[in-house]
């Protein structure tokens, strides 16, 4: 076990899904002229499984930073500063969800159009 979860893999995974994917998925959605349904819900789901595996990871480090002798730990991840870890992986889910919908809500709507244009004259 080492002295602190800051040196550990599990931090810089946390890191990397909490900051590098997210941010990597909002710059190319921005940048991004054209995007297929299919493109948009997969960045939804995306963000959602990145949200479950920043809180596992959260959740992790947590019991982690109480068996180390560190005191920073105990101060990120042992605290009421934890409350503010865990808006990420609700921002992220948030985002995800809302992307879902939004494809699925637009194919529904195309899908209730091409209904009423079929049974229009019955």
């Amino acid at each position: 076990m080492s002295l602190s979860v800051f040196v550990e893999l599990r931090f810089w995974l946390l890191v990397g899904f909490s900051l590098v994917l997210p941010v990597g998925i909002y710059a190319l959605l921005l940048v991004t002229r054209s995007i297929s349904r299919w493109a948009v819900l997969g960045f939804g789901v995306a963000l959602v499984f990145i949200a479950g595996v920043d809180v596992y990871l959260l959740q992790s480090i947590a019991a982690q930073a109480k068996s180390t002798p560190s005191l920073a730990d105990d101060a990120w991840f042992s605290s009421e500063l934890t409350i503010a870890l865990y808006l990420l992986p609700v921002v992220f889910g948030g985002i995800g969800v809302n992307l879902i919908s939004h494809v699925l809500l637009r194919h529904l709507t195309e899908a209730e159009g091409r209904f009423d244009r079929e049974h229009s004259d019955r």
